[in-house]
C-alpha cells in the first residue's frame, strides 16, 4: 500500500481504536498527531509510535475554538495536515424514552459536531494545497439502527450524510472525504457501556452470537481499512461508507 509522507490528525488517537490507527499510520510513514481529549494519554500514544516526529494534544473536539486554534498550532509546529481521521466518540446505552436532552446535546456535541469542528478547520488548508484526506469512524448503528442507541445512530448517520455531501463539494480538489463504519468492537468504552446494563458479558456474548464471524472486531481489525482509505491506493474513492462488521450488517 503506498503512502505520500505527511502529517495526520488523529482525534480520540488515545482510545483503543484511535491508537490503532495511529500505529498504522506511523508504521506507512506518516507524522501523527495524536489528538485526546486528555493531552497526557495523547503523549504516551505518540512516544510508542514507530519513527519520529509524533506528537500528542489535547483538546476537547466539541469546542470549535479550541479545535481551530489546534489545528493552526498542528500546522505551524509539525506540518500542514495531509489527513484527517475523526475517531472521537462517546455513547451510553439509554432507550429513547429515558434520554434527556442533556445526554443529546453530549453524544450529538462529540459524535457529529466533533467532526464538524475539525474537518471545518482542516479543510481551507487542503482546498489551497490541493490534496487531502478525510477519513471519518461513524458506526454500522448509523446504518441499520440500534436498540438502545439512538442518539447516538442519529449522530453517527449524520456524520455519514455530511460526509458524502463533503466528499462532493470537494472532489475537484483531489481531496477524499469517506466513513468507516465499524460493528461492535471490543473495546473499554463498549465494555464500560455494557457493564454499566448489569450483565455485561451476558450483553457481549449475545452480540458476539448476533455477528456471523463469532467474534466481536478489534481494534486491529477497523485501522487497516482507514489506513487504506487515508493512502494513495484510495485516491479515487470518495464519498463512501465502510462497514467493518464481521458480516453483522451484510444485508
Amino acid at each position: 500500500m503506498s503512502d505520500s509522507v505527511g502529517v495526520a490528525l488523529v482525534t480520540g488517537g488515545a482510545g483503543a481504536i484511535g491508537a490503532a490507527v495511529c500505529r498504522r499510520l506511523a508504521e506507512a510513514g506518516r507524522t501523527v498527531v495524536v489528538a485526546d481529549i486528555d493531552r497526557a494519554p495523547a503523549e504516551g500514544v505518540a512516544a510508542e509510535l514507530a519513527g519520529e516526529g509524533h506528537v500528542g494534544r489535547g483538546f476537547d473536539v466539541a469546542d470549535t475554538d479550541a479545535v481551530r486554534d489546534a489545528c493552526q498550532a498542528v500546522e505551524r509546529d509539525v506540518g500542514p495536515i495531509d489527513a484527517l481521521v475523526n475517531v472521537a466518540g462517546w455513547d451510553r446505552f439509554v432507550a429513547f424514552v429515558d434520554t434527556t436532552p442533556e445526554f443529546w446535546d453530549r453524544v450529538i456535541d462529540i459524535n457529529y459536531r466533533g467532526t464538524l469542528n475539525t474537518v471545518h478547520a482542516v479543510l481551507p488548508g487542503m482546498i489551497e494545497r490541493r490534496r487531502g484526506r478525510v477519513v471519518s469512524v461513524a458506526s454500522d448503528a448509523a446504518r441499520v439502527g440500534s436498540s438502545l442507541e439512538s442518539i447516538y445512530a442519529g449522530a453517527k448517520g449524520a456524520v455519514i450524510s455530511f460526509s458524502k455531501s463533503v466528499a462532493r463539494e470537494v472532489a475537484k480538489y483531489g481531496i477524499t472525504v469517506n466513513v468507516v463504519c465499524p460493528g461492535p468492537t471490543d473495546t473499554p468504552l463498549i465494555r464500560d457501556m455494557a457493564d454499566d446494563m448489569g450483565d455485561g458479558q451476558r450483553f457481549v456474548d449475545a452480540l458476539t452470537r448476533a455477528i456471523p464471524m463469532r467474534r466481536l472486531a478489534t481494534p486491529d481489525d477497523v485501522a487497516p481499512a482507514i489506513a487504506f482509505l487515508v493512502s494513495d491506493d484510495a485516491a479515487f474513492i470518495t464519498g463512501q461508507t465502510l462497514s467493518v462488521s464481521g458480516g453483522l450488517t451484510m444485508s
